[in-house]
Formats: structure tokens, C-alpha cells, sequence
């Protein structure tokens, strides 16, 4: 009678219980997960934090002109000096601004406290690009509207809103239907700068307008639904946690592309919001045709909203709450270009009769 246990573990079932790390009598051991490349570590680590994607971009941009400055070595393998030499180089040889640089070590600093589990210590002897003290380029009144009104289509609807909301340019580009309050005139913004949500107003000059438009992404919508169509990437991870959502009407662009995309991870076809270099060329393009002198930009648009509300009289702080900024120090720099002369001051010259004036 065979009395051999058969429930006895092999040497084989040993090891694969062990994970392959303790096999016996030659068994090979089981294969290790290959570990993921520096800069899809970097990757993951930034969309574990929620961080936006420009910032992704410009992260994983900086690590690896850093890497490529010390002839491809490891970060691990470089430390302080290492740092110091590159943040260096990028002000005496590249000659960037100083919010660039901080940009670039902001990076290293993620890359060796989040990635790499390594304390940067203080790094000496650093050539650090001047911050110098610039003031916002401020349009007039009449100066935006010139610029406006050289403007069709798309464009014009989103400069107005970059001008009457004080949004900033991706702010108006990822605009979704269900940001749009059309009984309370208001607008909110969802993850704007430094992830923060904001209200603002609603242009009612452009509400007519902006209904027309919104409809007829409606009826767009539509057909893509019944094309079998009709979705749009949604934030975070509420994609996987509502799956039909990124195809409900509430979710869709304000301002949608004209045509698909495939998504690289799902490969489903969905439609973008408008690409931001369609409006930053068409504000480009008006403020050449309105014979603007000064460097117009989308960003113009958001400068002249703070300043014109300060010279209307509004209080500093509800300026600040429209803008989303931090703190109000930030937005004490559109005091000092109101149109009222140099420091709100009133020029002497002012006060002289009018007969001495035209006499000059």
C-alpha cells in the first residue's frame, strides 16, 4: 500500500510559494518584475499627487536636460554639486529668467525627495538668475476693444471671456457645460492655479451669444452620441469611477476640437477641448491688425480685468477672490498701473490754468 503523503509540497511549489527568492533542487527561480525607468517613475509619482500636466511636462523636460548636462549619469549617482553646476549653467549659459530656474530645481527637488527618496542638502556657490521687477502690460479700454473687435468667430467669444471673467488661458479652454450659470451670470473655475476652484462673472454681453454657441455643441453632441461617440476625458480617476459619465451632456467642453482623438490608453475615440494655440494666435493676429503698440497676449486680457476693476473703484480683495489668487500682494502689482499716473499721483501739470497748458 503506497503510504506516500500527496499533500506533501513539493520543492517546486516550495519555491513558487516563496516567490522564487528560496528555491530548492534546481528549480528556477520565478522571474522579478523588471522596475519601471527613471522617468516613468517620475511620471507616476506626479500623477499620484494630482499635479497637472503641465507640470508633468515641464518636470520630466527639466530631469532630462539635467541627466543629458552630466552626460547621461544617474541622478542617484550626483548630489548637491552636481545641482548647483546645472542651475548654474542654465543662468550664465542659458540666460533664463529666474522663475525659470526656480522652475528647473523645483524639479530636481521632486525628482531626489519624491522619486528617489534622497534629501537634497544646501547647495552652495549657485549663480542665480535676477528676478527682476516687471510690471503687467495693461491695455486700455478702448485698446481692447479695438482688439476685440478684430475678432470672429470661436476666438472672439473666448477673448471675451478671458477679458470679462479674468480667466487665465487654459482656464477658458477647459470650461465645461456644467460651469456655465446662466441664471446667476457666473462662472466656475474647477482646478485653475494651484488647484483651486474660483467663482466669477458671467459677461452679460456675451450671454446671447454664448447660449447660441452652447446649443449648437448640443446638437454636435448629439450626433456624435448617435454616431456612437460622444465622449470626453474626464478628471482624476472619475473616469473608472463613473464610466458612462466622460458621454453626459453635463461634462462636455465649452469649446470643443472640431475633430476626434484616440485615447493612447483606452483607444477610445473622444473629442478635445480647442487647442489654446488657435485663440493665442488669433489674439496675436488681432493686435497686429488694430495697430496695438504694446506685446498684447491672452494673458493681457486677465491684466486689464484686475486693472479696469481697481480704476471702476472695486475693492482690492473681491479683485483678488475673481482673480484666485493666493494672497492679496499678488494683486497689489495692478495698483501700481492704474491709469491715473505714476502711484495713483496726480501730475502738477495738471493744475496749471488751461491757457499756460496750450501755450507749452
Amino acid at each position: 500500500m503506497d503510504t506516500t503523503n500527496t499533500h506533501t509540497p513539493t520543492n517546486r511549489t516550495l519555491a513558487v510559494i516563496d516567490g522564487g527568492l528560496n528555491f530548492k533542487g534546481g528549480v528556477e527561480p520565478l522571474p522579478t518584475p523588471s522596475k519601471p525607468k527613471l522617468l516613468d517613475q517620475v511620471r507616476d509619482a506626479i500623477r499620484a499627487r494630482h499635479y497637472s500636466d503641465r507640470t508633468e511636462k515641464a518636470y520630466v523636460h527639466w530631469i532630462k536636460r539635467y541627466i543629458f548636462f552630466h552626460d547621461k549619469r544617474h541622478p542617484a549617482e550626483m548630489a548637491e554639486p552636481e545641482i548647483g553646476r546645472f542651475l548654474s549653467s542654465l543662468a550664465t549659459d542659458g540666460h533664463v529668467s529666474a522663475s525659470t530656474q526656480n522652475q528647473a530645481f523645483n524639479a530636481l527637488l521632486f525628482l531626489y525627495a519624491d522619486v528617489l527618496g534622497k534629501k537634497v542638502g544646501l547647495i552652495e556657490g549657485v549663480v542665480r538668475a535676477k528676478r527682476p521687477q516687471r510690471l503687467p502690460v495693461v491695455l486700455t479700454k478702448e485698446e481692447v476693444k479695438k482688439v476685440i473687435d478684430h475678432m470672429n468667430g470661436l476666438p472672439r467669444l473666448m477673448a471675451i471671456l478671458l477679458y470679462g471673467g479674468g480667466l487665465r488661458l487654459m482656464e477658458c479652454c477647459h470650461l465645461r457645460i456644467k460651469d456655465i450659470d446662466f441664471s446667476r451670470n457666473e462662472i466656475v473655475i474647477r482646478a485653475g492655479k494651484g488647484d483651486k476652484d474660483r467663482h466669477t462673472m458671467l459677461p452679460t454681453a456675451i450671454k446671447e451669444s454664448l447660449s447660441r454657441h452652447i446649443e449648437a455643441v448640443r446638437c454636435q453632441h448629439q450626433k456624435d452620441i448617435e454616431k456612437g461617440l460622444g465622449g470626453v476625458a474626464m478628471p482624476n480617476a472619475l473616469g473608472r469611477k463613473y464610466p458612462n459619465a466622460g458621454r453626459e451632456w453635463p461634462w462636455q467642453w465649452v469649446f470643443p476640437a472640431p475633430h476626434h482623438y484616440t485615447d493612447r490608453v483606452t483607444g477610445e475615440k473622444r473629442r478635445h477641448h480647442l487647442h489654446e494655440s488657435v485663440l493665442q494666435r488669433a489674439v496675436r493676429d488681432a493686435a497686429v491688425k488694430a495697430s496695438v503698440s504694446k506685446p498684447a497676449s491672452c494673458h493681457t486680457f486677465r491684466h486689464s480685468f484686475a486693472t479696469h476693476l481697481l480704476e471702476d473703484g472695486y475693492d482690492i480683495r473681491t479683485v483678488q477672490e475673481l482673480l484666485g489668487h493666493r494672497d492679496v500682494s499678488t494683486t497689489m502689482v495692478y495698483t501700481h498701473v492704474l491709469n491715473r499716473g505714476g502711484r495713483g499721483v496726480r501730475s502738477p501739470a495738471d493744475s496749471l490754468c488751461s491757457a499756460t497748458a496750450s501755450s507749452l
